[in-house]
């Protein structure tokens, strides 16, 4: 049996967006001091967004 997720608190997943927002905003600072992580990640930067994005959705859909 799969065990209940909804015991999660609201406070615990704004904690957890939070996070993740402030290390993509860490890695653009970083890579535009540097313009190393500009080059590499390049066109992926929307991409990356976007799985975040998706990462949250499929949490709070408990597809993950």
């Amino acid at each position: 049996m799969l065990p209940d997720r909804g015991k999660l608190e609201a406070d615990s997943l704004v904690r957890i967006v939070l996070v993740l927002v402030l290390i993509w905003v860490g890695l653009e600072i970083v890579g535009e001091i540097l313009d190393l992580f500009s080059w590499l990640l390049g066109p992926l930067r929307p991409l990356l967004g976007l799985v975040v994005i998706a990462i949250i959705v499929l949490w709070l859909l408990d597809r993950i």
